[in-house]
C-alpha cells in the first residue's frame, strides 16, 4: 500500500518530522537535494564530455531544494546554471542559506536560460500548495523552460500542477522525471496532472510514517502483489463454500453485458453464479458461459434467495420489468447488493427507492454503487463537468448518502466510503476505455464479495485486479486493441 497526500497533509508531515521528532530542515533539504542529484546522476550515466545542468530556482523552499542540488552537481564537475524565478527580497530563510552556499562554489546565475540544451534540467519552481494561475514571469519561465532540450526532472511535482488534484493552472512544466519526497502527492497520480510527472519516484528523505502522529492520510493505493489481497481459498472447500452470485443483467438480445459480468465473477473465484436474464438470451449465455446457471426475471424472488450476493444492472435495460427487478432486490432482500449500470439510471430516477436504499446502508445492509462520470451526476444532480473536478469529493458525499460503497469511475476510480480513506486505483490504462470493460468490473467484485469480502475491500480490490488485467491485455496486444473479453481471460491472480 502506498499512501497518497494532499498539500495539507504534506505540511504537517513536515512540520512534525521538524518540530515533533527533532530533523533539521536543513538535513531534509539536503536529502531531498540528493534525490533530485541521484536522478539526474542516473540519467547522465551514459554521457560524454562534462555535464550541463539548468536550475530553475523559484524562491520558496522548493527553490531551495533546486540550489542545493546546484550545490551537488557543480561538486560532481557539472556545468551548472542557475536560473532565479522571482523576487529574491521575499524568498525563504532556507533559500537565502543555500543562495548564500553557492556564492563558494563556480555555478552560474543567469535571468533568463544562456544555452538552448542542457544535459539535465531540474524545475525547482513551486512546491506544494500551488492554488493560483501561473502568470506573468512564471508563465513565461514554464514555456520557456518547456522549450529547452535535456532531460526535464521537476522536484516533488511538477511546476503548475494542483498537488491535491492534478489540475493544471493554467500551464506547467511537462517533466520527464518527477522526484516527489516523502510521500506521493496525489495530483501526480491524479489526470490531467499524471500526464506531465512523466516517471515518478517516492525518494525517502527522513518524513515517514512515524510523521503521521495519529493523522493517517486520507488517500492510499494498492501496489502489490495482488494474490496477497484476495480471499483466503480453503483446500477443503466447494462451490458452495465461494459464494453464490446472482446476477439480474441483459435486456432481449443483449446478452454481451450478462455474459461478460457472468464469466468476470467466476474468474474472481466465485463457487456459482446464477444469471436472471431475458428469455430471449438464455442459448446465448448458456454457451458462452455453461457454468452458470440461468433462469429469467420471473424466477427473481426465490432465486435471491439461493444467492450469498446480488449483482443487478449490466444491460439491463430500462423498461417496467428491469425497473420492478431493481425495486425488488432492494425492497425485498438485505443480502450485499451491487448495483451497476442501467442499475443506477433507474435509481438515480427513483428518490424514494434511494431512500430505502439509504436506510438500508444506515443498517447496515452492504451496498457497492459503480457508477461513471455520467452516472454519478445523474445520482448526486451535479453536472458532469463538476463531478469529474472533484471525482473523490463527489465519489464520499454519494457514499456518505447511501451509507454505502461507491466506486467512482472515470480515468482514475476511486473507491470512497464514509469515515474511511479513499483508494485510489492506479492500475489500468487507456485500452480499458472500451464497450463491456464496467461489466467486466462489476462481475469481478461481485465475485469477491460472493466470497466474504467487506463491501469496501472487494471494490477495492476488485478495481485494482481489474486494471492489473488491462494492463496485461494491453502489454501483449496493445491499447488499441484492447476488447472487455480479453480482460476477463487476463484476470486471474
Amino acid at each position: 500500500m502506498k499512501y497518497l497526500v494532499s498539500a495539507s497533509e504534506m505540511r504537517r508531515y513536515d512540520n512534525n518530522t521538524i518540530e515533533r521528532i527533532g530533523i533539521p530542515a536543513c538535513v531534509l533539504m539536503e536529502r531531498a537535494a540528493l534525490a533530485a542529484a541521484e536522478a539526474a546522476e542516473a540519467y547522465c550515466a551514459g554521457a560524454e564530455g562534462r555535464k550541463s545542468a539548468l536550475i530553475m530556482a523559484g524562491m520558496g523552499n522548493n527553490g531551495g531544494d533546486g540550489l542545493a542540488a546546484a550545490r551537488l552537481l557543480s561538486e560532481k564537475g557539472y556545468r551548472v546554471e542557475v536560473w532565479c524565478v522571482g523576487n529574491c527580497g521575499r524568498a525563504s530563510e532556507q533559500w537565502k542559506q543555500q543562495r548564500a552556499i553557492l556564492e563558494n562554489y563556480p555555478v552560474e546565475f543567469a535571468k533568463r536560460p544562456v544555452r538552448a540544451e542542457y544535459t539535465v534540467l531540474l524545475d525547482a519552481l513551486f512546491g506544494v500548495g500551488l492554488s493560483r494561475e501561473v502568470s506573468g514571469e512564471y508563465e513565461e519561465a514554464v514555456r520557456i523552460f518547456n522549450g529547452l532540450e535535456g532531460r526535464k526532472i521537476a522536484l516533488d511535482l511538477p511546476s503548475g500542477i494542483d498537488s491535491d488534484t492534478g489540475k493544471v493552472w493554467g500551464c506547467a512544466v511537462k517533466a520527464d522525471d518527477t522526484v516527489t519526497f516523502g510521500f506521493c502527492k496525489k495530483g501526480l497520480m491524479m489526470y490531467p496532472g499524471y500526464g506531465y510527472a512523466g516517471r515518478i519516484v517516492t525518494a525517502e528523505i527522513g518524513i515517514s510514517e512515524r510523521s503521521f502522529y495519529g493523522e493517517v492520510p486520507d488517500m492510499y493505493a494498492y501496489d502489490e502483489e495482488p494474490i496477497s489481497l484476495m480471499p483466503k481459498r480453503d483446500s477443503g472447500g466447494n462451490k458452495g463454500t465461494f459464494g453464490k452470485v446472482l446476477l439480474v443483467a441483459g435486456s432481449m438480445n443483449m446478452a454481451g453485458a450478462a455474459v461478460l459480468a457472468a464469466r468476470a465473477a467466476y474468474r474472481a473465484g466465485a463457487g456459482m453464479v446464477k444469471v436472471l436474464s431475458a428469455e430471449e438470451n438464455r442459448s446465448i449465455i448458456q454457451q458462452a458461459v455453461p457454468e452458470a446457471l440461468f433462469g429469467t426475471w420471473g424466477l427473481l424472488a426465490e432465486s435471491m434467495e439461493w444467492a450469498d450476493v446480488i449483482a443487478i444492472g449490466p444491460g439491463l435495460g430500462k423498461r417496467d420489468a428491469a425497473r420492478q427487478c431493481l425495486e425488488l432486490v432492494i425492497r425485498e432482500s438485505q443480502k450485499p447488493l451491487l448495483v451497476d449500470a442501467d442499475g443506477l439510471n433507474l435509481l438515480a430516477e427513483d428518490a424514494v427507492l434511494r431512500d430505502v436504499l439509504a436506510g438500508q446502508g444506515a443498517a447496515g445492509r452492504q451496498v457497492i454503487v459503480t457508477p461513471h462520470v455520467g452516472e454519478l451526476a445523474r445520482l448526486t444532480g451535479k453536472t458532469a463537468a463538476v463531478c469529474k473536478e472533484d471525482l473523490p469529493g463527489t465519489g464520499r458525499g454519494l457514499a456518505e448518502t447511501i451509507h454505502g460503497v461507491v466506486a467512482a469511475k472515470d480515468a482514475r476510480t476511486f473507491i470512497c466510503k464514509e469515515e474511511h480513506a479513499v483508494c485510489m486505483n492506479l492500475s489500468g490504462n487507456c485500452g480499458m476505455a472500451t464497450a463491456g470493460s464496467g461489466d467486466v468490473l462489476a462481475g469481478i467484485i461481485a465475485g469477491l464479495l460472493a466470497q466474504g469480502m467487506e463491501a469496501f475491500d472487494a471494490a477495492a480490490v476488485g478495481a485494482y485486479v481489474h486494471g492489473l488485467a488491462g494492463d496485461r491485455v494491453s502489454r501483449e496486444k496493445g491499447k488499441y486493441a484492447c476488447m472487455a473479453w480479453d480482460i476477463v481471460e487476463a484476470a486471474g491472480c
